[in-house]
């Protein structure tokens, strides 16, 4: 598949399990003073996380994203303490507002990856954050990926944070090797 292809059906079917369909977010963000690039998925809902104000995104409580995306890391280095290094990268993601959670989340994730993208089930893994036991089992029960591709990490690789220390969720990850 090419990347508008893949694109199209991560849309699509997102589409299908009554995901409302925005566009995408600019990697510069237009309007918002507190942001110099787009650095998560979450940008375009800060409305709806900070209740700012009522919009029409309010309307609605599934989204898909699509989006380029800036991220800032740092590498050990040699020569000094560490390198700053500069992504720039697509993200694909979907969202629920009190509509959905961990469940379907995860089986329409496997359903994309296995059933509508034939990836190879023996190339792909899923990560957990350490304690979350819900999502472990439920990656053994509503799918069937190898129960050894599903690692737990911890806060430093699984665990997505913003605005410190306020809001934090453990996140979830899928590796194709």
């Amino acid at each position: 598949m090419t990347s508008p292809e893949i694109r199209q059906s991560f849309l699509d079917f997102f589409a299908s399990k009554q995901h409302r369909i925005i566009p995408s977010a600019p990697v510069i963000p237009h309007g918002d003073p507190t942001l110099l690039f787009t650095n998560a998925g979450m940008n375009q809902f800060k409305e709806i996380f900070l209740a700012i104000r009522k919009s029409d995104l309010h309307a609605h409580r599934r989204y898909p994203k699509m989006h380029p995306c800036e991220r800032k890391a740092q590498r050990p280095s040699k020569k000094s303490a560490a390198t700053r290094t500069t992504h720039v990268f697509e993200m694909l993601g979907n969202w629920s507002f009190g509509d959905y959670y961990k469940k379907e989340a995860i089986t329409w994730a496997w359903e994309l990856l296995d059933g509508v993208w034939k990836l190879p089930k023996e190339r792909l893994w899923a990560t957990v954050f350490t304690t979350d036991n819900e999502a472990f089992e439920l990656w053994k029960k509503v799918t069937d990926i190898n129960p050894s591709h599903i690692l737990r990490f911890g806060e430093k690789d699984n665990f997505w944070r913003w605005a410190r220390p306020v809001r934090a969720v453990p996140a979830q990850r899928f590796i194709w090797t």
